[in-house]
């Protein structure tokens, strides 16, 4: 799937990011960013070489970065060949990343072509996830902090933590599109609907989510909007979830705490 974002809504600017979705492995999603005005192209994590040097190829693109959001080997594993075959930099966490040329830290900038990328620390799943945020364009690439009516499991860091990455999140403005590392929605809102079965908006969604997979659709980019209507992990203050769950009086982390390990357990 390739998507054209303009960079300046309403602006007589046709300047656009171009955004190239593709899977890898079994459920990892491949992206490649171009920028239209530079040519500058941007790989988002990096799961295997071989789908995206195909991809680059089909597009024409030369890859001039690799902007890595953790350290697991299914985000990582391409990095090492495709910086030997392109020259490419490579930017990522302080965390071990194969590769990188520059560690980049929470409210770190840097320029992606013409576009201006923001840096948001996001732990939880590891302890040194971040988020690349391009403002201009309206989209992130959140890696395994928030999928589609999910979010990553909690490995290395908190529950607290997490929830706090979380709401970092959930600030970016409505419209934002999100790119995450996995096709996990269908499973994803199995479980919320466990959570939340009374929700309309959440029994639609899962439904199209449903005809969409078994037409072999993937189902991102998402946006934070739909997951504040949707996803029980972005949630967590209302009222019918917090009863359901036995926990009317305890705090934002304590409910998420718990959502997780819910999710940790699910087998439907």
């Amino acid at each position: 799937m390739i998507g054209r974002v303009s960079r300046n809504p309403g602006e007589a600017s046709d300047m656009a990011l171009m955004i190239h979705q593709f899977i890898c492995r079994s459920d990892n999603f491949g992206v490649l960013v171009h920028d239209e005005d530079s040519g500058v192209t941007a790989a988002i994590d990096a799961p295997e070489a071989e789908p995206i040097r195909r991809k680059l190829a089909e597009y024409h693109w030369k890859l001039d970065y690799i902007l890595t959001t953790h350290h697991h080997e299914d985000h990582v594993a391409g990095n090492l060949a495709l910086k030997e075959e392109s020259g490419c930099r490579i930017i990522g966490p302080a965390g071990e990343i194969p590769g990188r040329d520059e560690a980049v830290r929470e409210g770190d900038t840097f320029d992606l072509g013409t576009l201006e990328v923001r840096v948001i620390e996001t732990p939880g799943h590891t302890l040194d996830h971040i988020t690349y945020w391009v403002p201009a364009a309206g989209v992130a690439f959140v890696g395994d902090t928030l999928f589609a009516l999910g979010c990553g499991r909690v490995i290395e860091g908190t529950m607290p933590m997490m929830w706090h990455s979380l709401e970092k999140l959930l600030r970016l403005p409505d419209d934002t599109d999100i790119y995450c590392g996995h096709e996990y929605t269908q499973a994803n809102a199995r479980f919320a609907l466990t959570i939340e079965p009374d929700n309309a908006d959440l029994i639609e969604r899962a439904r199209i989510v449903d005809e969409r997979r078994a037409a072999g659709e993937v189902t991102l980019p998402t946006t934070i909007l739909m997951e504040k209507q949707t996803n029980p992990f972005l949630r967590v203050d209302h009222a019918d979830i917090r009863h359901r769950l036995g926990l009317d009086h305890a705090s934002n982390a304590e409910v998420f705490g718990e959502i997780r390990r819910r999710k940790d357990g699910f087998r439907g």
